[in-house]
């Protein structure tokens, strides 16, 4: 009787996951900007996220807090907000893993959506950069529509390009 092979993560699922974050990091950088408005897609956002739910807490963190400061480089006045921010949202979605990132496509998008909507409450609260009725229309109407297109963006990669961005079965 032939010994069954067991289905551990190789370095082919390591490398496609690498793939996949530099593909959503350099859409961040260069298809971004090309589609610049109030409600915009979040692809370093989405990058963390899928990173995340193949990696334990701290390493997730770690991860959030590199990218972050990548993101606060090219804007110095409010330099360590979206560190802090990506630090936690990452830690959080690591710890958070088991209960919504199963494969389906619809939990995803909530959590994504979820992820979103807290992630820019965060950096409007840290950088202070609007007051009054302003701050209240931004988090109101602008993030949770910047987050609902952040999730359906995210739904559509992670059905086009399942192997790239599918979570491990540990």
């Amino acid at each position: 009787m032939r010994p069954t092979p067991q289905s551990s993560p190789g370095i082919a699922s390591t490398v496609r996951a690498w793939i996949g974050f530099a593909l959503l990091m350099a859409a961040h950088f260069g298809v971004r900007p090309l589609v610049a408005g109030r409600v915009e897609v979040d692809f370093a956002l989405i990058a963390i996220l899928f990173s995340a739910v193949r990696m334990r807490p701290g390493l997730a963190a770690i991860t959030g807090f590199l990218v972050g400061i990548s993101l606060d480089a090219m804007a110095p006045g409010t330099f360590g907000s979206h560190a802090l921010a990506l630090t936690l949202i990452a830690y959080g979605a690591a710890w958070l893993k088991a209960v919504f990132f199963a494969d389906h496509v619809g939990l995803t998008g909530l959590f994504v959506f979820a992820g979103k909507w807290v992630f820019d409450i965060a950096l409007a609260l840290l950088t202070g950069v609007s007051s009054g009725i302003s701050l209240v229309i931004a988090l109101l109407v602008w993030s949770p529509l910047s987050a609902a297109l952040t999730a359906l963006v995210a739904m559509l990669l992670l059905v086009m390009f399942r192997p790239l961005y599918r979570p491990q079965s540990i």
